[in-house]
């Protein structure tokens, strides 16, 4: 299994899980029975994300469902309408809508495989990618993209705090990068990891990251700390460039004439 998401339909907990064997399975949380079994893919399913515009409950008079994204090693995404007595693919392109059955055209907007998704408060849908990119897909421009996050390895996690206006990744360099959600501008760099960072979540005013490492670290997404942190970090640059060499007390009298005299003649 390489992903799990949860939700609740008609008080029941469900389950939905994405594979390496390409297939997204639809489990009854409580008793563990297998509801569903969803084909589409054609490579490993790497992430889910609930579609939040449709994880509302609707009239007792209709079948209650929720919608999911799923994205796969071969960089497609695809979506899926999920209730307790049926599920099934659905369009993600309006211009399927009339369609009643699949197979349908996928989203395509990474060079390759997709580590991650999530579905942010504005219904847009963030992703992250092994081509060295996170991106935001604007779901009222038929998912163009509006926002391109540029790391120097794989993007392996990211995530939305809404609450601070951050968008934060995870990366296979071991940082995690703070972006402002608005601008798409880097804003902080987390360093502590010491293995790429696999996950994170946001946790009140907090993002936590796990690493292959085999570490959880913790750190603050309060604008303040960020502040601090900036500037902690800037002292130490200052701090570094302000050092001046020293010369190797091992050296002879007449080892630290020659180096003097070498170094004369450099300038």
């Amino acid at each position: 299994m390489k992903a799990v998401v949860s939700l609740a339909l008609c008080n029941t907990d469900i389950l939905i899980s994405g594979s390496a064997d390409a297939s997204i399975i639809v489990w009854n949380a409580e008793t563990g029975a297998k509801l569903h079994v969803l084909k589409g893919h054609n490579r490993g399913v790497q992430a889910l994300a609930l579609d939040l515009i449709h994880c509302e409950t609707p009239d007792e008079s209709q079948d209650p469902h929720a919608h999911v994204f799923s994205g796969d090693s071969s960089r497609e995404i695809r979506r899926w309408r999920i209730s307790l007595s049926s599920s099934k693919e659905v369009p993600t392109d309006k211009a399927e809508q009339n369609l009643s059955t699949g197979p349908f055209q996928p989203l395509v907007r990474h060079e390759t495989s997709i580590y991650a998704l999530c579905c942010d408060t504005d219904l847009d849908l963030w992703t992250a990618s092994a081509d060295k990119t996170g991106k935001c897909l604007n779901r009222d421009e038929a998912w163009a993209v509006d926002t391109v996050l540029e790391h120097p390895d794989f993007v392996r996690a990211i995530v939305v705090d809404e609450l601070g206006g951050w968008v934060v990744t995870g990366c296979r360099d071991e940082e995690v990068r703070i972006w402002e959600k608005g601008s798409g501008q880097l804003f902080h760099t987390y360093s502590g990891h010491f293995e790429e960072v696999t996950g994170l979540c946001v946790v009140r005013d907090q993002i936590v990251s796990v690493s292959i490492d085999g570490t959880v670290r913790q750190w603050s997404l309060k604008k303040e700390d960020l502040e601090r942190a900036k500037e902690e970090i800037k002292a130490g640059k200052e701090r570094k460039m302000d050092q001046k060499p020293t010369i190797d007390s091992t050296l002879t009298e007449e080892e630290e004439r020659e180096l003097a005299e070498l170094m004369d003649e450099s300038d």
